[in-house]
């Protein structure tokens, strides 16, 4: 009997612990969606006219909303790009440097062993 109460009691808590956890998501799905509601709602009442000084309709708001995002973003990613750019551009640099002192060691070696053989031809 004990057993069958401890069990009972596992499958309780562990029930409350689920249905808190998903009220907590709910909450902050609503808490996220009040948030962006009054956002939409003030882009709205805002007031916008176009050439002719008339007010734009909602649509068009959004449209221009959206496309003002729209650039906003792809300024963010052209930073982004670029500074990802420069890592990589350094890196390419480095590279070269490398190879270049990797090059400057490999022609002191022929040098050299040119030395060393021009000797041995001249004693023989």
């Amino acid at each position: 009997m004990k057993t069958k109460t401890l069990i009972e009691l596992i499958t309780l808590s562990s029930s409350l612990y689920v249905l808190a956890r998903d009220t907590h998501l709910i909450d902050n799905i609503g808490d996220w969606a009040d948030i962006k509601t009054k956002d939409i709602n003030g882009l709205v009442s805002e007031s916008v006219l176009d050439e002719d000084g008339n007010e734009l309709p909602v649509m068009a708001k959004l449209k221009l909303k959206a496309d003002h995002l729209k650039e906003e973003l792809e300024s963010k990613i052209e930073e982004a790009v670029s500074k990802v750019y420069k890592k990589i551009n350094i890196a390419h640099l480095d590279d070269i440097k490398a190879l270049q002192d990797k090059l400057e060691k490999a022609d002191a070696t022929i040098a050299l062993l040119e030395a060393r053989l021009n000797k041995l031809e001249l004693k023989s």
